[in-house]
């Protein structure tokens, strides 16, 4: 009969507080590098990339579109939006910082594309972010604007447009 002999290596074992302590150098490796590098709390810099509704733009419905748009007593500039949308999240910010610089001569509003088939098919809207500028109840000629746009020239579109409307 043969017999044999392992020699194993010593089983080490962990305590809560050698882990704990290990996890804090870690914690405070990290730290070490945000604040090295310049990334304060967060690891990486993530942009928010999310569409938001401030006080200013109003998302609306259909069953609101005729009060809120075609009875508006002040032009009216719907944004047709969705929240997949790249570009319509480029636009957000400039959206909301004009609506609030025009708000004494202009509404704006937002619909979302995919909450409102019946609007997307009566004004025929194949691109997105599309613009349209609507007076009495009507789209007016020549407003309709399909992607992208920076506030500079979406400021200078609307001066345009409002002019052309005759409202100062």
């Amino acid at each position: 009969s043969v017999t044999l002999s392992l020699a194993l290596p010593p089983v080490r074992t962990v305590s809560a507080s050698t882990s704990s302590s290990h996890f804090l150098s870690l914690s405070q490796r990290l730290s070490s590098l945000r604040t090295r590098h310049g990334f304060g709390k967060h690891l990486c810099a993530v942009p928010q990339r999310t569409v938001t509704c401030g006080a200013s733009v109003r998302e609306i419905k259909e069953t609101e579109f005729k009060e809120t748009v075609l009875k508006a007593n002040c032009p009216v500039l719907v944004e047709f939006v969705a929240t997949w949308c790249g570009p319509c999240r480029l636009i957000a910010p400039a959206m909301e910082s004009l609506s609030k610089e025009y708000e004494d001569r202009l509404t704006v509003v937002k619909i979302d594309h995919d909450a409102n088939p019946g609007l997307i098919e009566e004004y025929k809207v194949y691109g997105l972010p599309t613009l349209i500028l609507f007076k009495n109840g009507q789209e007016v000629p020549e407003s309709r604007r399909e992607g992208a746009i920076t506030k500079v020239k979406l400021k200078e579109y609307l001066d345009a447009l409002l002019e052309s409307i005759s409202v100062s």
